[in-house]
């Protein structure tokens, strides 16, 4: 079975500007593209399916404000 979960999150993590640039263009405009970090993921137990989940978070500046997501 193909892990579309992994390969999306792969996707943003590689074209994550250019995801930003097409979906949230006015957030998009307001990143200082040179802040972006990458930020170790978080792990989480679906308690639904007992699948374990990872969330990757981003920390940026935006509109000279702290931001993580």
């Amino acid at each position: 079975m193909i892990d579309h979960d992994r390969l999306f999150k792969e996707l943003i993590s590689t074209f994550f500007v250019e995801f930003l640039d097409l979906f949230l263009p006015q957030v998009a405009s307001q990143i200082d593209r040179d802040s972006i970090q990458f930020l170790p993921q978080d792990v989480f137990t679906d308690v639904t399916s007992g699948e374990n989940k990872l969330i990757y978070w981003r920390r940026c500046v935006i509109s000279n404000k702290k931001l993580i997501f």
